[in-house]
């Protein structure tokens, strides 16, 4: 089975669709549909059912899927290991983090690496999904959970901490929140509970019951941007809120804290261009890398 044909395969199997699997590997619509047609050709079995709502895997598509992913992580290996012992400091790194880290803290490690080493390439990825390392979706993250896979390395950047905020032009509209009543009768902006699904009940460790959920939101940027127009309160990172003249803290003692991480797969800690962008990161935290 040819590999090509198989990657294409995992994708229409993840995505569901031809163009999302054709956005998702760089690929044209009509060359994902000819090597589908060949990989099917190939084995001789339908892969997928055709629907108007997506492709739908057969059971020859479910058994396939098997093989063809111990295929994608045996090829995902090779090219780690490549890269692993590749000592120059040029090529491309792949970084994925949240919006939020990157305008705060990735950016600035990205400027200080270009001015030190012009030819390493980064390719930036912002998403609050947590991107697979293992998969090669990118080569460095630098996120909030601690990974569990034992192929995965981290290291711990930072503890920040987050409270709540609210524009000064909505407190002169509402009112300070009181301490008796807390959050009831306000406004809240919150997470996506596919971000964070502890917001759904709690914010900075305050209950929202009895409050109302103006605008949900999958970014910490526009979570930003909503608490800056006056339309709730929301927990945002102090590191960030308290440089806003245009926000107010609400309840000081009230916080949530949460950790920072590097993470990168083992078998890249020895490529040279791979270790240059780590060590730009972590110096943003002013930790040397071991």
């Amino acid at each position: 089975m040819d590999w090509d044909d198989a990657r294409i395969f995992l994708g229409i199997y993840r995505a569901g669709t031809l163009r999302g699997a054709a956005a998702q590997l760089g690929i044209d619509q009509a060359t994902a549909g000819r090597r589908l047609a060949a990989m099917e050709t190939a084995l001789n079995a339908k892969l997928f059912l055709r629907t108007p709502s997506g492709y739908v895997p057969t059971p020859a598509g479910e058994t396939a899927a098997r093989p063809a992913e111990r295929m994608e992580q045996a090829a995902h290996q090779l090219e780690r290991e490549m890269q692993g012992i590749d000592h120059r400091l040029s090529g491309t790194v792949r970084v994925a983090t949240t919006d939020t880290m990157a305008q705060y803290f990735v950016m600035d490690a990205i400027r200080a690496l270009h001015a030190e080493h012009p030819d390493i390439r980064v390719v930036l990825h912002v998403t609050t999904a947590v991107a697979s390392l293992t998969r090669r979706e990118a080569d460095l993250a630098v996120r909030t959970l601690k990974p569990t896979d034992p192929d995965l390395v981290s290291r711990h950047l930072a503890r920040r901490t987050s409270g709540l905020y609210a524009s000064k032009a909505y407190l002169r509209r509402r009112g300070m929140p009181a301490a008796d009543t807390g959050l009831a009768g306000h406004d809240l902006v919150i997470y996506h509970a596919s971000v964070a699904p502890r917001q759904a009940s709690h914010v900075a460790g305050m209950p929202v019951a009895g409050a109302r959920i103006a605008l949900e939101v999958n970014t910490g940027l526009m979570l930003m941007e909503a608490a800056r127009a006056g339309i709730g309160i929301a927990e945002l990172p102090v590191h960030m809120a308290d440089q806003d003249a245009r926000l107010v803290r609400i309840f000081p003692d009230r916080v949530h804290q949460y950790d920072m991480y590097l993470v990168m797969h083992g078998d890249l800690h020895r490529s040279a261009r791979v270790r240059a962008v780590a060590d730009a990161i972590v110096s943003q935290f002013g930790h040397p890398v071991p």
